[in-house]
């Protein structure tokens, strides 16, 4: 008679032992480990042995990708061009961020087209979608509601009713009968993911996954999930604010160097076309205000740096910024006291991005520091120049990239000058103006 093997998996991050444990040794967590079933023992053995033929690299033939229209302008320049069929993606974000919320309206917009759409729910009661849906304009014939967590009955119907498009809201409330573990953990994500997988490439059926994120931001479940999928989208924004930032991390069809902006109204998220317009106003000119151009991927946002300098009445001045990360503006702050002896040691400093975007590059510099001189001084900066530069610990004033996208979409909105390091090669309809170290800023003030 064959010996028995026993195998545990850790139900946190996935971690296989031989033998039980009380704490995990990969994540260290408590009672976690759970004894997989001899048939999960034996099909993971099979896929170890299963060879593949290898085949060189002048005999595969292309694929034709097709691809359609999520109805969504901005979803669909994050996506690479469309919905592919046959493709799995994977979305995350915060709760209330606006996930159901955006793939029930793809699914309404593909609805109205003619397509026949699924959307499983194992959070929210078909009752409940439907009042959604309702107030999102996305009640058609062709969309279709279905009630349940369990994997077969999830993939017969979507299999017999011929479905192009289906939405799984949420992964970590499907469960497969053939895994003991709880729906959420980490074989149950894992299995189910694959099998959705299976059904995506087999049938040609395009399937959207929405996935819970942890605290510390990435999605709930194994690491693995992610490398499972064809596309990895996160949803970033303030369920306070109006505005939803959509990234791809990663993109099996296409770029992940494109994001989608998105708007919250009363009939959901609508597509952002002026983007600018929201980051940055022109009305009001005032100390402590200046614009700069941000490069979110590949494209180019004019954005509205605001800075308050006020005397500090306590031993320890304050920093706070919102939108900056406040290490770098605690390194500009020291380069001007260093470059320009100013006694910032007896003033707060506070630095705010408008319209709620989180600034990652280094072209903000320059703004920022004007900004902060600006208020300083209580001196006006013109609301027709932007300053656009990187500042390093020398106090010089460095080139950024693509600097001929950031002065074509300063001309769409009107503005005439801009402060940079060096002049483009390729005319402009902008002035630019050549600032080589940060005191030159000074001639601004």
């Amino acid at each position: 008679m064959a010996k028995k093997i026993s195998l545990f998996e850790c139900q946190h991050c996935g971690f296989q032992s031989s033998k039980w444990q009380g704490r995990c040794t990969n994540c260290n967590a408590w009672d976690s480990l759970v004894e997989l079933k001899q048939s999960q023992i034996k099909d993971l053995k099979n896929m170890k042995e299963t060879l593949s033929k290898p085949l060189a690299i002048t005999e595969v033939s292309f694929e034709n990708i097709e691809r359609f229209s999520s109805t969504q302008e901005e979803f669909d320049i994050v996506l690479g061009g469309g919905i592919v069929r046959g493709g799995l993606y994977l979305i995350g974000g915060s709760p209330g961020v606006g996930k159901s919320t955006l793939l029930l309206k793809v699914s309404g917009g593909l609805a109205k087209r003619g397509q026949k759409i699924l959307y499983v729910s194992g959070e929210e009661s078909a009752s409940q979608i439907k009042m959604r849906a309702n107030r999102l304009d996305c009640i058609d014939k062709h969309l279709f509601l279905l009630n349940e967590i369990e994997l077969n009955a999830i993939k017969t119907h979507l299999i017999s009713g011929e479905f192009e498009v289906c939405i799984i809201d949420s992964i970590q409330t499907i469960f497969s009968e053939s895994i003991m573990s709880a729906p959420g953990s980490v074989s149950q994500v894992r299995e189910v993911t694959f099998e959705l997988m299976r059904l995506a490439k087999e049938y040609g059926i395009a399937i959207f996954i929405i996935g819970h994120i942890t605290k510390e931001g990435s999605i709930a479940g194994p690491r693995v999930l992610e490398h499972m999928v064809d596309c990895v989208l996160y949803f970033e924004g303030d369920p306070s604010s109006e505005l939803r930032i959509l990234r791809g991390f990663k993109n099996r069809f296409g770029t992940t160097s494109d994001v989608g902006i998105f708007e919250m109204k009363e009939n959901g998220l609508v597509s952002a076309k002026n983007a600018s317009k929201l980051f940055f106003s022109q009305k009001r000119k005032a100390a402590g205000s200046a614009i700069t151009v941000l490069l979110e991927g590949s494209r180019a946002l004019i954005l509205e740096i605001q800075a308050l300098v006020s005397e500090s009445s306590f031993a320890s001045p304050k920093r706070a910024a919102t939108g900056f990360e406040i290490n770098r503006l605690n390194m500009l702050l020291a380069l001007l006291e260093k470059k320009l002896d100013i006694p910032l040691k007896g003033y707060d400093v506070f630095v705010n991005v408008t319209g709620g975007i989180k600034i990652s590059e280094t072209s903000a510099d320059l703004a920022v520091v004007a900004a902060i001189l600006s208020s300083l001084h209580n001196r006006v900066l013109n609301n027709d120049v932007a300053f656009i530069g990187e500042v390093s610990l020398i106090g010089d004033i460095r080139e950024v990239s693509n600097i001929d996208a950031r002065l074509k979409e300063m001309e769409n909105y009107g503005f005439k000058n801009a402060i940079l390091a060096k002049k483009p090669a390729q005319k402009s309809l902008i002035k630019c103006y050549e600032a080589s170290e940060v005191t030159k800023i000074l001639d601004w003030m």
